[in-house]
C-alpha cells in the first residue's frame, strides 16, 4: 500500500503505525475530524474528502493552508530550498551560521518556508518552540542537508500533499476542544494527542487536565472516534488509560523508534488504539481476519489516493 509523507517532519509521526489505522477506520458518511493534525499524515491518507483538521500550532496551519491556496507550490519550494541550501552549504561554522539567520528570520516573520526549512534542517527530526512560541530545535549540523535528491524529495512530498487536499478540506488554528464541538455523528474524530511524560514535541505542551478534557469531549461525542496513545514501555505503564480510558475499546501494537541515529538508540513501546466503535481486531499486534468491508475500504481509500495523485493538473501546482 501506497503511503504519502507529508513534508513536514516531527517526532512522533505515525507513518509506521499508519496501515494499523487504517485497517480500524469505519466507513462512515461524513467528515474526518482531526484536532492535533501534526504533520497530517494520517489525514492526508484518509481518503477523506471533506475534513476539519485542526491545530493549535499555527506554523502548521499556515503551511498546509498555503499549499491549499497554491501560495506554495512545487517549484516555489525547489527554487527555495535550491537558494537557501546553497547558502547553508557556503555558511560559516560549517552552516551553523546561515540555520541561525533563518531561525530568526522565521521567528520575527513565521514565513511558511522558513518554517519547512526548519523543519527539515532541525537536529533529529524534532518541531519543538519555547515558551515565547519561538523555534527551539537546533541544527543538524549537516551544511550539505539539501541535496539535490533531498530537495526532490521534499519537492515531491509537497506535490503528493497539494494532490490530496480537497476544496473541503478546512485548516484551523483552533484549540482541540473548539475542533471536536464540530462533530457529528456522521463523523469520524482521529486524536493523537502528545504523549504525557514523553512527548515534547508539541506547540502549546500537554497536561493531565488537557487529558481530562479531550476524555469528556470523546465520552460526549456522537460521532465515532479513534484515539492514538502509547500502552506501556519497558519502564512503566501509561496510567492515563486506567485513569480514563479503558472503558472503551483499545487494541495494541508493538513498535519501535529511534532517540537518535545509533542502533543502541532504539526504543520498544506498545502503541494502543482507543476506540468506540464495535471492530474485529485482536487486542495485540493486530492479528486480524479483515472483514469483507475493512478490505473494500482499504481498497477504495488506495485506488481514491492514487486518482488523486494522478489526476493532478501538473501545470496548476507549478505556479
Amino acid at each position: 500500500m501506497r503511503i504519502v509523507t507529508p513534508p513536514i517532519k516531527s517526532q512522533g509521526i505515525k507513518t509506521k503505525l499508519l496501515p494499523w489505522i487504517q485497517a480500524l477506520m469505519p466507513s462512515v458518511p461524513g467528515r474526518w475530524i482531526e484536532p492535533f493534525l501534526g504533520t497530517g499524515v494520517v489525514a492526508f491518507n484518509s481518503g477523506f474528502r471533506r475534513a476539519v483538521l485542526g491545530d493549535t500550532n499555527p506554523h502548521i496551519i499556515r503551511f498546509y493552508q498555503a499549499v491549499k491556496e497554491r501560495e506554495i507550490t512545487p517549484l516555489i519550494v525547489r527554487e527555495y530550498l535550491q537558494r537557501e541550501g546553497e547558502i547553508l552549504r557556503k555558511a560559516g561554522n560549517k552552516g551553523y551560521e546561515h540555520f541561525t539567520y533563518v531561525k530568526d528570520r522565521f521567528n520575527r516573520e513565521h514565513d511558511p518556508l522558513d518554517f519547512l526549512f526548519l523543519s527539515r534542517a532541525g537536529f533529529n527530526g524534532m518541531m519543538r518552540f519555547n515558551r515565547k512560541g519561538e523555534w527551539n530545535i537546533p541544527f543538524c549540523q549537516k551544511p550539505e542537508r539539501f541535496s539535490k535528491s533531498y530537495i526532490t524529495k521534499i519537492v515531491n512530498q509537497v506535490h503528493a500533499t497539494a494532490c490530496l487536499i480537497q476544496p473541503e478540506w478546512q485548516f484551523l488554528n483552533e484549540p482541540f476542544e473548539n475542533i471536536i464541538s464540530l462533530a457529528t455523528e456522521r463523523d469520524i474524530i482521529y486524536c493523537d494527542p502528545p504523549y504525557i511524560g514523553r512527548y515534547v514535541d508539541y506547540y502549546s505542551g500537554w497536561t493531565e487536565d488537557d487529558e481530562h478534557r479531550l476524555f469528556e469531549l470523546l465520552a460526549a461525542t456522537k460521532a465515532r472516534f479513534i484515539l492514538s496513545t502509547w500502552h506501556h514501555n519497558d519502564y512503566r505503564k501509561n496510567e492515563m488509560l486506567g485513569k480514563y480510558w479503558d472503558r472503551f475499546n483499545i487494541v495494541t501494537r508493538d513498535h519501535f523508534y529511534h532517540s537518535g541515529g545509533k542502533i543502541e538508540n532504539r526504543r520498544s513501546i506498545v502503541e494502543a488504539l482507543v476506540f468506540n466503535f464495535p471492530a474485529y481486531m485482536q487486542e495485540h499486534n493486530h492479528g486480524i481476519e479483515p472483514t469483507r468491508e475493512q478490505l473494500v475500504l482499504c481498497e477504495e481509500r488506495e485506488k481514491y489516493i492514487t486518482q488523486q495523485l494522478t489526476s493532478a493538473d501538473p501545470v496548476s501546482l507549478r505556479h
